[in-house]
C-alpha cells in the first residue's frame, strides 16, 4: 500500500492525486495490478439475448497434451453481447489443481511456482468444469492451440464448444506491438499488469485485455476478436530458416518462437488462409536455398480457432 512522506497509509484519493501527478510529468507510467472486482466496467446483468463465454488457462507439466498433464485450470466466465461485443458482467470463477500422478518438472515448477505438495491428492472438480462448459457459447484462450488440446483431452465436453485466440486472432502487427505475451499486451493496452503463469490469474488477464482498446485503430479488443475469430488463417512456421535470413524474416513481419508455447521452435507468422499459397512461394523464392520449403510448417486456425497441422 502507498504511504504519505509523514506516515500512514494514502487513501484511494490520494493515490489517485499521486499517480495523475507522475503521468502529467510525462517521465513516468504507473501500472495498476488487474483487479476485475473493481472493474467499473462490469457488474451489470445482460440482456435476454446475451450469452456466456469462458477466458481459460492450463499449467501443464509440458507441452505434449498426449503424454503432459493439466496440473492447474483457471476459468472466468462472462456474459457479452455477440453483436455489439459489449461485455458485462462475470458470471462465474474455477480454479482448481489436478496431481498429474508424478514429478512435476523443474523447469514448470520455477515458471508457475506450482510444487508437487500443492497438487498432492488435488483433483479437478469436473462437475462444476463441465457444467461451465454446457452453459458457454464461446471459449477464449491466450494461444488456444495449446490450452485447447489439453483441456478437450481432459474434458470431453469442451470438444463441441467454438474457441478463439487472443494470439493469433487479433491483427497484433497492425498495432504496432512487438510482443504477444499476455503480460505485454495488458501493459500496453491498459497499463494493467498480473500475477502472470497462475491459471486464474491468466484467465483473468485474458477478460481484462478483452474489455481494453486497441493501441493504435482504437476498436474493442473483444469486437475485434468475436469478427476475425470466424476467419481461417495459417500460422506459418519457417522452420530451419537460414540463420543469415533472420532479418529478412523479421522485415517481412515473422516473430520468433522458442518453442516454449506450443508449436515449433521456429520464425512464424500468421497470414489469411488464401494467402498461403502466396506466401509459401516467397519462402521458396528468398528464404529457402533452392526452393526447398519441405521443412516448413503450416498449422491451420479454421472458424473455430480449430488447429491442426499441414499434411
Amino acid at each position: 500500500m502507498a504511504v504519505k512522506q509523514k506516515g500512514g497509509p494514502m487513501n484511494a484519493l490520494e493515490i489517485e492525486i499521486a499517480i495523475a501527478a507522475l503521468h502529467n510529468t510525462g517521465d513516468y507510467q504507473v501500472l495498476r495490478r488487474l483487479n476485475l472486482a473493481r472493474d467499473a466496467r462490469l457488474g451489470r446483468p445482460g440482456p435476454s439475448h446475451a450469452k456466456i463465454a469462458l477466458c481459460l488457462d492450463t499449467e501443464t507439466t509440458g507441452l505434449n497434451h498426449k503424454q503432459d498433464k493439466v496440473i492447474e485450470l483457471g476459468i472466468v466466465a462472462f456474459e457479452f453481447d455477440p453483436v455489439s461485443g459489449e461485455i458485462y458482467r462475470i458470471t462465474d470463477r474455477y480454479s482448481g489443481f489436478e496431481d498429474p500422478g508424478f514429478a512435476i518438472p523443474p523447469e514448470v515448477r520455477e515458471i508457475t511456482g506450482i510444487s508437487d505438495d500443492m497438487v498432492r491428492g488435488q483433483a479437478f472438480d469436473d462437475a462444476i468444469v463441465n457444467a461451465l462448459a454446457e452453459k458457454s457459447d464461446l471459449v477464449i484462450a491466450h494461444n488456444a492451440a495449446f490450452d485447447r488440446k489439453f483441456v478437450e483431452t481432459r474434458f470431453p465436453s469442451f470438444v463441441k464448444l467454438p474457441w478463439a485466440c487472443t494470439v493469433c486472432q487479433i491483427d497484433w502487427n497492425a498495432e504496432r506491438l512487438s510482443s504477444r505475451t499476455l503480460e505485454f499486451l495488458l501493459y500496453k493496452t491498459g497499463s494493467l499488469t498480473i500475477n502472470a503463469h497462475r491459471a486464474l490469474d491468466d484467465a483473468e488477464g485474458v477478460l481484462g485485455l478483452l474489455l481494453e482498446r486497441l493501441p493504435v485503430s482504437g476498436a474493442p479488443i473483444f469486437l475485434e476478436l468475436l469478427k476475425r475469430a470466424h476467419e481461417v488463417t495459417s500460422r506459418i512456421y519457417a522452420v530451419s530458416a537460414p540463420f543469415d535470413k533472420k532479418d529478412v524474416l523479421k522485415e517481412r513481419g515473422y516473430r520468433w518462437s522458442d518453442g516454449t508455447q506450443g508449436g515449433s521452435k521456429a520464425w512464424w507468422r500468421d497470414v489469411p488462409a488464401h494467402e498461403e499459397p502466396e506466401e509459401l512461394a516467397y519462402l521458396a523464392r528468398e528464404i529457402y536455398p533452392r526452393g526447398n520449403t519441405s521443412a516448413v510448417q503450416v498449422m491451420r486456425c479454421d472458424a473455430y480457432a480449430r488447429f491442426s497441422v499441414r499434411e
